[in-house]
């Protein structure tokens, strides 16, 4: 009998954000094209269902208390409350692809700047009822993938 490869299996393999949307293909062309999140498995059914999974790359379930969020809120865009789901992205230039996604119909929010978690956050409203960061680690490797809002 052989050795299991991992001898302490995570109980998830993937976490899947599902978002329903009105605007199917606004939503595709922007998360897909413009953001630039690959295309991993696509279905259509019956009645006009259909169904775009799009790869994201690592993902990670932040659980912040109400202090923290606050926090957040205050560093990441000037107190403004944030929703109670807000989606992060880790990008490489968060400049660049805020301007991208605001060019593409996102409502912008909070210009991007530093916080004190060493990232270079941004925050907007953005297609399917979403609000989203997004952030560039500035000490890249030092602390895990994440919305950085804890430091390491």
């Amino acid at each position: 009998m052989s050795e299991p490869t991992n001898p302490n299996p995570a109980p998830v393999r993937q976490l899947r954000l599902v978002v329903e949307t009105e605007d199917f293909d606004a939503a595709l062309a922007f998360y897909r094209d413009v953001l630039g999140l690959p295309v991993s498995e696509s279905y259509e059914g019956e009645g006009d269902a259909r169904v775009v999974i799009l790869s994201a790359g690592i993902a990670t379930l932040e659980l912040s208390n109400p202090a923290q969020v606050r926090l957040i809120d205050r560093v990441e865009a000037d107190g403004q409350p944030s929703h109670r789901l807000r989606v992060a992205f880790e990008v490489d230039d968060t400049a660049a692809t805020t301007d991208r996604l605001v060019d593409a119909g996102a409502i912008l929010t909070a210009t991007p700047r530093e916080t004190p978690w060493r990232s270079i956050n941004s925050r907007m409203d953005a297609p399917a009822g979403l609000q989203i960061t997004l952030f560039q680690e500035l000490d890249a490797g030092e602390h895990p993938s994440g919305d950085g809002d804890i430091p390491a």
